[in-house]
């Protein structure tokens, strides 16, 4: 096996002593591709002495740093139409690239040469022809700075939101797969920055035909998700994709961001439609967290695998091995015979009924290429408890229990199964969307052990990716033999994610919470942020700190995709902390930021649905909700109850609790002129600090927020 340094000057060094190309590989390692080419190619004994004797070669996880994946994922995808991991990058001494691909075979592959052929070719090139490799990799370089720079002309404004929100209202409902929701036909993925902007569009065009369908095209997604093999109906939690159109069949890793995005996408639905269903599943999103993807730090890992070895043992990993059942292995778990059911019908007949399990197992041969999956079975809903019930003739009651009974003995059965690998690795910008997951499902469900689960999630971010001597955030930590929690040396300094993504969740922290240190940390951390990363040429946040040379481009995110581009992420931000503290340039900024990317967000808002619901929280102005009272009594908490159980995408929540030398009276003075009515906690609705009237009863506050009045609505 060969060495591979990391990514730092002691390689580049190294490269430039010996006059030598780098050879860069990126992966993750949750990446079932980048496991394949590691086994064929980095472990053949030939290829590793090629590699060693004519390369420095660099080994990258893009999790840890997206910036320099992102520079030359750009190149790639410029060079050769596609894009993906293991990406496969040669570069000059001084970075450069000049070759780019992603995974290739070892040996040749009818036409497509394997990676052996490449290399070679690739030193008679070095050797013999280095001045255009290297002039070539410069044009293409040059091409791509011009290319990606995204910038706002003085004087301009942002584009109209209700303009933009219709278009990419229609171009999602262009790409929506109506029988089974999500857009697009397969592979399909979750993309929960797609159905939050639904629900924002229909918050603000309820009476019209497309608000109501915007709303249901992310119920029904959502729904349908839920049902699917997507979402592991034994051990919860939510799978990466589905290989096919109905949600079935999965990609089987599971992400710590898709954890973190669906949680507040289902609770955002059982605010929508009042449904439990949707809290239910929220909730059991969050357990799976809790249970698999927690440190004791507070802190959060970042992905469980999709591979592991077959519990009838052997050494290959195959593909979602432990999530899989064959229908003799339900049988022996469930061979009890269910009381009161038609022809003595036993648990294991009612499971497999409802989950769609087959003698001959459930996966299609065009949904299992390698053939892993042959006999076994992906549990998914294929029929409602009311005609599971019907059709075993018991009551809707009695299934439901006896389906929890069934999951809770398949669950015990899989926990003896060899586990997935764990990436134990803690990223500060996942850990900051999960600080949102847990803030508002806390808040909307009135749990208090999320909530306190949150706030060790904010602890964990302080005391382990705080610099505080350099007021800084850091990337990343690690859980160590001992499971202490371990930092690299040097630390990886944080990206706009890590800033943006913990910003967020520190202000939904603040509002599930309303402890102000919250607040106050958000608050610093923007300045920080500020300072930093912003453009001050062409507005918006660059991705990473641009005086890194070793950074080639300056890249500003334009994607909302698998997660929200950190820019759509922080005009929110702005916005929200504008109203906190009364600061008026942060407004500006935000607006600059919307300006910077006009261009985007006028031809394909699909790209950045995310950006486009900050967009529109720009135009409809927040309403400010103050709730004057004592934190924690009781007619407080009947406002603040009012408040979580309702979907106001644009609004901020804070409370005066009477003391004039607190962080929001100090910043926002009007706060000290709002007082209790008659003693009793009271809410004011503003907007530009424009007030309605108090309110001291809840089901005033209800109807104030959702009609603008406390009168009660006619019929």
């Amino acid at each position: 096996m060969f060495f591979r340094y990391p990514w730092g000057q002691e390689a580049f060094d190294k490269a430039k002593t010996e006059d030598k190309p780098i050879f860069l590989s990126v992966g993750y390692s949750t990446c079932h591709w980048c496991h394949v080419m590691e086994r064929e190619s980095f472990e053949d004994e030939e290829i590793g002495k090629i590699l060693s004797e004519n390369f420095v070669c660099i080994k990258l996880d893009r999790e840890e740093r997206p910036d320099v994946d992102k520079v030359y994922m750009t190149f790639v995808q410029a060079t050769s139409g596609g894009g993906g991991w293991p990406m496969s990058v040669w570069l000059t001494p001084d970075l450069r690239p000049f070759v780019g691909g992603t995974y290739f075979p070892p040996r040749d592959h009818g036409r497509r040469p394997g990676f052996k052929s490449i290399l070679t070719r690739i030193m008679e090139q070095w050797q013999n022809n280095r001045s255009a490799l290297e002039s070539s990799g410069d044009r293409i370089l040059e091409a791509l700075k011009k290319g990606t720079a995204i910038t706002a002309n003085p004087g301009e404004s942002p584009p109209l939101a209700p303009d933009v929100a219709n278009r990419c209202f229609q171009q999602l409902a262009h790409s929506y797969e109506e029988e089974y929701g999500g857009f697009r036909d397969a592979p399909k993925f979750p993309t929960p920055v797609n159905l939050m902007f639904l629900m924002s569009y229909w918050s603000v065009n309820r009476s019209t035909s497309e608000g109501v369908e915007a709303l249901q095209m992310a119920l029904h997604t959502l729904r349908m998700m839920a049902l699917g093999g997507i979402h592991d109906h034994v051990a919860q939690g939510f799978h990466r994709y589905s290989t096919d159109s109905s949600w079935h069949v999965p990609h089987f890793e599971k992400m710590l961001y898709d954890q973190a995005q669906l949680a507040v996408a289902y609770i955002t639905a059982s605010q929508v439609s009042g449904e439990q269903f949707f809290a239910d599943v929220a909730k059991d999103i969050l357990l799976y967290v809790s249970r698999d993807l927690s440190d004791k730090s507070g802190g959060f890992y970042s992905a469980e695998d999709a591979d592991s070895v077959s519990a009838s043992g052997g050494p290959e990993k195959r593909e979602g091995a432990f999530c899989v059942w064959t229908a003799s292995e339900v049988r022996e778990i469930l061979p009890d015979v269910a009381e009161g059911a038609t022809g003595s019908a036993t648990l294991a007949d009612i499971f497999m009924h409802h989950y769609g399990v087959k003698e001959q197992g459930n996966v299609a041969p065009e949904q299992d290429p390698h053939g892993e999956l042959q006999g076994q079975n992906v549990l998914i809903v294929r029929y409602s408890v009311e005609l599971t019930a019907a059709h075993f003739g018991i009551s809707v009651e009695k299934v439901s229990e006896l389906l929890a009974t069934a999951r809770a003995r398949m669950a015990e059965v899989r926990k003896s199964r060899p586990r997935p690998h764990l990436d134990t690795k803690m990223l500060a910008s996942w850990n900051g969307l999960m600080l949102s997951a847990y803030a508002r499902v806390g808040a909307v469900v009135e749990d208090k052990a999320l909530l306190e689960r949150a706030v060790q999630g904010g602890n964990f971010l302080k005391e382990h990716l705080w610099d505080a001597e350099r007021q800084t955030i850091l990337r990343s930590c690690y859980r160590g033999d001992q499971m202490e929690v371990q930092q690299i040396s040097p630390p990886i300094s944080g990206f706009l994610d890590d800033y943006a993504f913990i910003i967020c969740g520190l202000l939904d922290l603040y509002e599930a919470t309303l402890q102000t240190k919250w607040l106050q940390w958000a608050e610093e951390l923007q300045l920080k942020q500020d300072v930093l990363l912003w453009d001050d040429q062409g507005a918006g946040y660059f991705c990473s700190d641009p005086s890194d040379n070793t950074v080639l481009l300056q890249l500003k995110e334009d994607q909302d995709g698998a997660e929200p581009s950190a820019n759509s992420v922080s005009a929110f931000n702005l916005l929200r902390l504008s109203h906190y503290t009364g600061r008026q340039d942060w407004l500006q900024k935000s607006q600059q930021l919307l300006t910077a990317f006009s261009d985007r967000l006028n031809k394909v808002p699909i790209a950045l649905p995310e950006m486009v619901r900050s967009l529109m929280a720009q135009h409809y102005t927040l309403k400010q909700i103050v709730i004057c009272g004592q934190r924690d009594a009781p007619d407080t908490t009947n406002l603040l109850a009012t408040v979580n159980s309702l979907f106001l995408p644009y609004k901020v929540l804070m409370i005066a609790d009477g003391t004039a030398d607190s962080f929001l009276c100090q910043r926002l003075p009007v706060l000290s002129s709002m007082s209790q009515l008659g003693g009793v906690a009271t809410a004011y609705v503003c907007q530009d600090f424009t007030c309605s009237l108090p309110v001291t009863d809840p089901q005033e506050l209800r109807r104030l927020l959702l009609h603008g009045t406390t009168d009660m609505p006619t019929e």
